[in-house]
């Protein structure tokens, strides 16, 4: 039975949030015929926020899969290596990447993230789903057959389902009784985007200088964005106005493409501080009708970049069980759940265990070897 012929077609799903995961799962269910509200707290739509992300091969067969590919491909910058550099910038090992996503795509696609968000924008605008922006989800009242939520502008619904995809602070995931939350690994990164260097084509990581970890990604054919990650420190003590110059102080002692990057953090609204945090909801990512998607689930440091593939898969997961069958039950529920962890553990465990071993200062560390058993359980279907 395809899901336009299914009952499932005349079910009702609310999505909360308008990132990736949410957005996702809100093409893949219109897709399938069934009526999708999403609501998104901020009137933006998060259309501007952010400099750059990393996508791996696994990421991109969901972006395939929701339709967006091309748009992907033609406003990102592919690539297939990474290089590992000396502080001073000189290449010690050129490492081809692992295709996580078959071997008709491109290994890694760097792109700017406010033009991915756009592109997901649009297709969720295509795909027919009710939008409400500047709107939160306030108060959940759950029976056997269905939740019915209050929202922030005295609005009121009723739905099969309610997919819980509003990131890592959740307010959702404390509504439905879920304690867990996000708790800091003792990193922090400093982002920005910046014009892209004549020859820069590929990602490359320096160890060690001032700075645990100083990187950069090719985002477009002439944009990057480069970070440096440290030990975090109190917010308090790096006021929003001292960005830039906290950046260029790490940033200057590195070498290679380094100094033209540095010449461009001059403005501290365009550098972002954030700091690592460690996340996974462990038992079920449901409550009755409630389920959780994405960094309301589980998050992990960028170390392997693959927060934004996780949360992808998720939402081609649950949209897969939903649309497969008339029966949308706990046991369902819980399936999602097994078949997400199994695979999602592992990817934030190791994601840790990399940051811990810079921490620790553990110089003999199999970073390579955990990254490599990492990845190539990527590449198999979600």
């Amino acid at each position: 039975m395809s899901p336009e012929s299914s009952t499932t077609a005349a079910r009702t799903v609310l999505v909360i949030g308008g990132g990736a995961a949410g957005n996702a799962v809100t093409i893949l269910l219109r897709r399938a015929g069934l009526a999708v509200d999403l609501v998104e707290a901020r009137d933006d739509w998060n259309a501007t926020a952010g400099s750059g992300i990393t996508l791996q091969g696994n990421a991109l067969r969901v972006l395939r899969e929701l339709g967006v590919w091309e748009q992907v491909e033609a406003a990102g910058f592919g690539f297939g290596s990474v290089g590992i550099t000396t502080p001073d910038g000189t290449v010690l090992h050129v490492q081809n990447d692992l295709r996580t996503g078959g071997d008709d795509l491109p290994a890694t696609v760097g792109m700017q993230r406010p033009r991915l968000q756009r592109i997901l924008i649009d297709a969720v605008r295509d795909s027919g789903a009710r939008v409400r922006l500047g709107i939160r989800a306030e108060s959940f009242a759950q029976d056997v057959d269905a939740v019915t939520v209050r929202f922030t502008d005295g609005a009121e619904g009723r739905y099969d389902l309610v997919v819980a995809a509003d990131g890592l602070g959740s307010a959702t995931r404390a509504a439905i009784g879920i304690e867990v939350g996000p708790e800091p690994t003792g990193m922090a990164i400093w982002r920005i985007a910046a014009p892209r260097p004549a020859g820069l084509t590929r990602t490359d990581l320096a160890y060690g200088g001032p700075a645990y970890i100083a990187g950069y990604c090719p985002t477009s054919a002439d944009t990057i964005y480069a970070y440096v990650v440290e030990a975090n420190r109190d917010r308090a003590s790096v006021p929003p106005e001292s960005y830039a110059d906290e950046m260029r102080r790490l940033t200057r002692h590195y070498g290679g493409f380094w100094p033209e990057i540095t010449q461009h953090i001059t403005d501290p609204a365009d550098v972002n501080y954030t700091w690592f945090d460690r996340l996974l909801v462990e038992g079920s990512w449901h409550r009755g009708r409630v389920v959780l998607v994405g960094d309301a689930a589980h998050c992990c440091p960028p170390t392997l970049a693959q927060g934004a593939a996780l949360s992808l898969e998720d939402a081609w997961v649950l949209a897969h069980l939903l649309t497969g069958t008339d029966t949308w039950d706990g046991p369902l529920f819980q399936a999602y759940y097994e078949r997400r962890i199994a695979r999602v553990r592992p990817v934030v465990e190791a994601s840790v265990q990399i940051g811990q071993w810079q921490l620790d200062g553990v110089r003999d560390a199999d970073v390579p070897g955990l990254m490599a058993r990492t990845m190539t359980m990527l590449r198999e279907l979600p």
